[in-house]
């Protein structure tokens, strides 16, 4: 399964889904600083290991976690091949003054933005839905 790579597909069915929890994304030198917890995703820089954790993982772990995020997933199956989905959600999200950080997984795009912004940020995201040709 490869996934949709129309853009008025993808943009009319992204049906987004706020997930539960409150995560922030922390920086450790390598995965053994995380004593076994299981991040939702992480991704090596040369400064370090990028993860995305659930605030309370981040504060027993004793890890500096500024910014708190919610998470919103694009239902669509998404090819990561498509051209212009990330383009058009980010714009219409800073548009409206809303910080978005994306992980594209294999099936699905997920959206971090800040906790206090995530109904605005779906309210942004249904409009631009239901508003693609």
């Amino acid at each position: 399964m490869s996934g949709e790579t129309s853009l008025g597909v993808l943009l009319r069915s992204m049906s987004p889904e706020l997930n539960d929890g409150e995560y922030v994304f922390c920086s450790v030198p390598d995965v053994s600083h995380l004593h076994g917890t299981q991040p939702l995703g992480s991704f090596r820089e040369r400064e370090g290991v990028t993860v995305i954790l659930e605030r309370q993982q981040a504060r027993a772990l004793g890890l500096d976690s500024g910014y708190v995020m919610a998470w919103i997933t694009l239902t669509v199956h998404s090819s990561l091949e498509a051209v212009g989905l990330t383009a058009a959600f980010a714009t219409a999200l800073g548009n409206a003054g809303v910080s978005c950080n994306v992980i594209a997984g294999f099936y699905h795009d997920h959206l971090f933005v800040g906790k206090d912004d995530a109904h605005r940020a779906l309210s942004v995201l249904r409009e631009l839905a239901e508003n693609a040709h």
